[in-house]
């Protein structure tokens, strides 16, 4: 089984708000960066699923009509901060979570040992099943990092050297019950 997983095109925000799990729209630069995505999927028949996000989604539902959306696929819940930019955020509630964003929640959000469990708790499912069908999954760069890290014995505190950019594709292959990394990943 092939596993191509791919994180969302650019979204329509400006920089440095923080915007986790809000839903937005796409940039305007999508039919071109779908383009570069669409290369370098193999032609074929995918079971697609996707966060629900709308900017998953939509890429989601260019690359096949029966998507099946998964809550586990969400970015990290920023809670209070969403749609905050990230130097208007008080620096007592940002220092904490920036001194150890691996165990402390955002207030009224998650930490991102939250978000790795439930990536976790996704793959694992996605390991376990005996569907042999190629898979494509759309998310986001904090699952994505989470669950390279998994793959890679990366700590969390260090999955950030995992560099993933707008439209990144990463291609793992399931033969029984492990994953294995194709795509080449400096950390």
């Amino acid at each position: 089984m092939e596993i191509y997983i791919i994180r969302h095109t650019t979204p329509n925000i400006e920089k440095g708000i923080c915007y986790g799990q809000t839903d937005l729209n796409l940039a305007s630069t999508f039919p071109e960066e779908f383009k570069t995505v669409k290369q370098q999927i193999p032609e074929g028949i995918y079971h697609i699923k996707s966060s629900p996000l709308k900017r998953c989604a939509l890429l989601a539902n260019y690359l096949g009509t029966h998507v099946f959306f998964d809550e586990r696929l969400k970015e990290l819940d920023f809670g209070d901060w969403e749609m905050k930019a990230w130097h208007n955020i008080s620096e007592k509630t940002l220092n904490p979570w920036m001194k150890n964003f691996v165990n402390v929640r955002v207030p009224n959000g998650e930490s991102y040992v939250d978000l790795a469990s439930r990536v976790n708790t996704f793959f694992e499912d996605v390991i376990k099943s005996h569907d042999e069908e190629d898979l494509i999954i759309v998310t986001h760069a904090g699952p994505i990092r989470a669950f390279l890290s998994s793959v890679l014995n990366v700590p969390l505190e260090k999955s950030f050297n995992i560099k993933i950019q707008y439209g990144d594709v990463f291609h793992l292959r399931k033969e029984e019950d492990a994953l294995t990394l194709i795509s080449e990943i400096e950390v």
